[in-house]
C-alpha cells in the first residue's frame, strides 16, 4: 500500500522554523499505513526539513545561529538571485526524511519533532509525504 499526499506552508522570515510533526503524522494517519516507511520530501533549493528537538524553542534560534555561522551572506558569492547561502544551508540540512510508521504512527523519540526549515522567506512552500507499507 502507498500513499502520497501534500501540503503548503507559509514561512513568516528568512530563518523559519516550523514544526510540521502534526501534519505528517496526519498523512500516515490517513493514509491507512500501519506498518512501512514515510518519506517527506521538500521540492525547493532554499528550503529543507530535518528532525530536531520540538520540546525548546532556543533549539531552532540556536540552529539557525550556527548555520548563519557556518554559511553568511558573502558578497563573493556570484549567484545571481543574491540567495546562495540559502542555497548552502539546504545543502547542509537536506531535502528529506525517511522515517518509520509503525502501528500507524511516526516512530519518533520523545523529544523529536519533524522541522521545515526555511532559508529564504517569507514564502509559500509544498511540502510531500510518501507513506509505503502494510
Amino acid at each position: 500500500m502507498t500513499a502520497l499526499s501534500e501540503f503548503n506552508i507559509r514561512t513568516n522570515s528568512q530563518n523559519d522554523w516550523i514544526n510540521i510533526t502534526n501534519q505528517v503524522q496526519k498523512a500516515v494517519s490517513n493514509s491507512s499505513v500501519r506498518e512501512g516507511i514515510c518519506v517527506v520530501f521538500i521540492p525547493h533549493t532554499t528550503a529543507a526539513v530535518t528532525i530536531n528537538e520540538n520540546a525548546d524553542p532556543d533549539v531552532p534560534r540556536d540552529v539557525s545561529f550556527a548555520l548563519d555561522l557556518i554559511s553568511p551572506d558573502r558578497r563573493e558569492f556570484r549567484h545571481g538571485e543574491g540567495n546562495s547561502a540559502a542555497h548552502t544551508k539546504t545543502s547542509l540540512v537536506g531535502p528529506s526524511l525517511t522515517l518509520i510508521v509503525t502501528g500507524g504512527k511516526l516512530l519518533l523519540g520523545t523529544w523529536q519533532g519533524i522541522w521545515f526549515t526555511e532559508y529564504d522567506g517569507p514564502r509559500t512552500r509544498k511540502v510531500h509525504v510518501r507513506v509505503m507499507g502494510e
